[in-house]
């Protein structure tokens, strides 16, 4: 037997074998994962998940009978509970005034009704308004349908004249075609300021 042909012997032995060494390695490094690792979820979110349904983004919108806009919306909303209510995350509420300006709400957190018509903020709610007032208060009651809102406790606002404080402020019109007002009541103290005044 020539050199050549002993060449082509010792080929067909030691080639398959490295093959099945190659092959025995992969296996081996293989079986050294976590098949867990990949799974794009953490356990929290899987768990949050299964524990009830939600709605990402949900969104409302309509107009009032005197043709105020009003849209509201959240960041993440599950139900909570029989009678159709629904807690709620970055609650927020936009209400466009059919006479000019605007107003905003926004809060951490809250609940929608929507066949009670009803929006609750709670958690650091604050509103704002186009015509330069800031209100912040822990809690306020909001109609979804109807353009009206009330805070059960007391309220903290800056405007063109200043800061005050009041133990109760409301928001809406004593009828369909009077202008949409804010109604501070409840022991009101305004600290007045007229260089802001004068600013505005």
């Amino acid at each position: 037997m020539d050199r050549h042909s002993r060449l082509v012997t010792y080929f067909k032995v030691i080639l398959p074998l490295a093959a099945l060494v190659l092959l025995s390695t992969l296996f081996l490094l293989s079986r050294g994962t976590t098949p867990t690792a990949t799974v794009p979820f953490a356990q929290k979110d899987m768990e949050e998940r299964m524990r009830g349904q939600q709605i990402t983004g949900p969104f409302f919108s309509g107009i009032t009978d005197g043709g105020d806009e009003i849209t509201v919306s959240a960041s993440v909303a599950h139900p909570a509970g029989d009678g159709g209510m629904a807690d709620a995350q970055d609650l927020r509420a936009h209400m466009t005034l059919s006479k000019g300006g605007d107003i905003r709400l926004e809060a951490a957190t809250g609940s929608l009704d929507i066949a009670g018509d009803q929006a609750r903020f709670e958690g650091d709610v604050k509103i704002t308004t186009s015509t330069g007032y800031t209100v912040t208060t822990d809690h306020l009651d909001a109609g979804i349908g109807t353009l009206s809102a009330r805070t059960p406790g007391a309220v903290q606002a800056s405007g063109p004249f200043g800061d005050f404080t009041a133990g109760q402020m409301q928001i809406g019109a004593k009828n369909k075609d009077a202008p949409v007002h804010m109604l501070f009541t409840k022991g009101v103290k305004l600290i007045y300021d007229p260089q802001q005044s004068r600013d505005e």
